[in-house]
């Protein structure tokens, strides 16, 4: 089976064919990142009918033509930058790099790192993912608009010179503007809450876990069943803390790394845990509490305690909706 590499930019794509066997450059392409483009890209593959694609990270600038190969029907793999960076370096290129190189790049890490990933259709965890960036959005926006307000109504003096008229009205204008937002934030949580109820997740089931937290858990986590562990998931989302040794030394620190809007969450889950005194989460912190760690060791111990229970639930809404789908396409067959 032929690998064919892609290195995706905003407005071109270079694809690169490449035989797993001989690790050989078969040709390459370089497209528009349009839909003629991609059917010019289609047509040149035809010369290899056993074909499977690469694409560099396919979640991002690769997102658009690896989702359009899904729906022809083609094996589309997730590469990340840093494993195609990674097959640079070793190679005997002299530190060159260009899209040829980087196409070529991504379809040997998918022939022979094993660091690739089957690219999966959109579905519900994406429309939650949308939903988690446009509230993120809006409440930076609103927060900005809380700041201009606070900044004029600061400013404002009993006398009312034509300056404070102006700052009056510019008053108005911010007050309406975050009474809009508030609005569409009320609409973006109950757009959440019908996505969650379609998809039938237990998160919600947790103490500290709303829609809006429950949304961001699954929208940024995607399918959680790419994470083969629960250790895996941690160190995904940053909760797993870092191992620091030499010799008689053996500590562990904090890790700065993983996706940080996920450990905001599972913070934001323990910190409300820790204050319902009947939480089991409460009961987590208190044992560690007893154990001798101090009150800051025992939150992360319990962050760490509820990722690995977040994403116990995850993987079991994830085997049931398959079961069901598969149900449903028993029927329908």
């Amino acid at each position: 089976m032929i690998v064919i590499g892609i290195d995706p930019h905003k407005s071109t794509h270079t694809a690169t064919a490449v035989d797993p066997v001989t690790n050989t450059d078969l040709g390459s392409l370089r497209i528009d990142a349009t839909l003629t483009g991609y059917k010019t890209l289609i047509a040149w593959a035809k010369a290899w009918p056993t074909r499977e694609w690469a694409v560099e990270n396919a979640e991002g600038l690769g997102h658009h033509l690896a989702q359009w190969l899904l729906v022809l029907g083609e094996i589309v793999l997730d590469v990340p930058a840093t494993a195609t960076a990674r097959v640079r370096q070793l190679s005997r290129g002299g530190r060159r790099k260009n899209d040829r190189i980087d196409a070529a790049a991504a379809a040997c890490v998918a022939a022979l790192q094993g660091d690739a990933r089957p690219v999966a259709p959109e579905g519900p965890t994406d429309v939650l993912a949308l939903l988690d960036e446009r509230r993120t959005n809006l409440s930076g926006s609103r927060t900005r608009i809380v700041n201009q307000l606070h900044a004029l109504l600061r400013q404002l003096f009993r006398a009312r010179s034509e300056v404070d008229r102006i700052r009056v009205g510019l008053c108005r204008d911010l007050i309406a503007d975050i009474r809009r937002l508030d609005g569409q934030l009320a609409e973006n949580e109950k757009q959440m809450t019908r996505a969650l109820d379609e998809q039938g997740t237990g998160l919600r089931e947790v103490d500290g876990i709303g829609p809006v937290t429950a949304a961001r858990l699954i929208g940024r986590t995607g399918r959680v069943s790419r994470f083969p562990t629960a250790a895996a998931y941690a160190n995904y989302n940053g909760s797993a803390p870092v191992q620091i040794a030499s010799a008689d030394t053996d500590r562990h620190r904090l890790s700065r790394y993983g996706d940080r809007q996920l450990n905001s969450a599972l913070y934001t889950i323990a910190m409300v845990q820790i204050r319902m005194p009947a939480s089991a989460g409460r009961a987590y912190y208190d044992k560690k509490l007893a154990e001798g760690k101090s009150p800051r060791a025992a939150t992360r111990s319990l962050k760490r305690h509820l990722s690995d229970h977040v994403w116990r639930i995850m993987l079991a809404d994830e085997k049931r909706s398959h079961r069901q789908h598969e149900k449903e396409s028993d029927r329908a067959a």
